[in-house]
């Protein structure tokens, strides 16, 4: 809930600069693109803005954040199953939020004077998701080289 709070936080202070003109694809640089799909209302990835794919993101997230059944908030009420599953999905689809931010709109970042914040999150995001290898390495590429960056010894 934090990370997903943090987020959205992070990526409400570009909205004007993350446009459906400025950004029609949602992607993390040219070789990463992603496309939408819930396995709800969209089971087929659709491809689509990165501010539309935002939206979608964090409604989603925010649907199942809120649902009882997977994030139960009564104490003795047992997370289902399948917990981990929508966690690491969750967290994977939270990860291209920054992913995108950091290809797309660092200069904004750097002009609003937010990069330090930014970088705590990500940081804090990172080594919560490598301490619990919540998501694969493939997914984390776009951002690889920052990645070992901020975990490096003289830092």
């Amino acid at each position: 809930v934090d990370f997903f709070n943090q987020i959205n936080m992070l990526y409400g202070t570009i909205t004007e600069f993350c446009t459906e003109t400025s950004c029609p694809v949602m992607s993390a640089g040219p070789r990463y693109e992603y496309h939408w799909a819930d396995g709800t209302n969209i089971k087929k990835p659709i491809k689509c803005s990165a501010p539309k794919y935002i939206d979608y993101l964090m409604t989603w997230v925010q649907d199942q954040l809120d649902d009882e059944t997977l994030f139960p908030s009564k104490i003795g009420v047992p997370f289902p199953k399948n917990f981990m599953s929508v966690a690491k999905t969750i967290l994977k689809r939270l990860f291209r939020v920054y992913a995108h931010i950091y290809h797309q709109h660092f200069d904004s970042v750097m002009r609003l004077q937010e990069e330090a914040h930014l970088n705590t999150s990500f940081k804090h995001f990172i080594f919560f998701v490598q301490e619990f290898n919540l998501i694969d390495r493939r997914e984390l590429a776009p951002l690889q080289e920052l990645i070992e960056k901020l975990g490096s010894k003289d830092r």
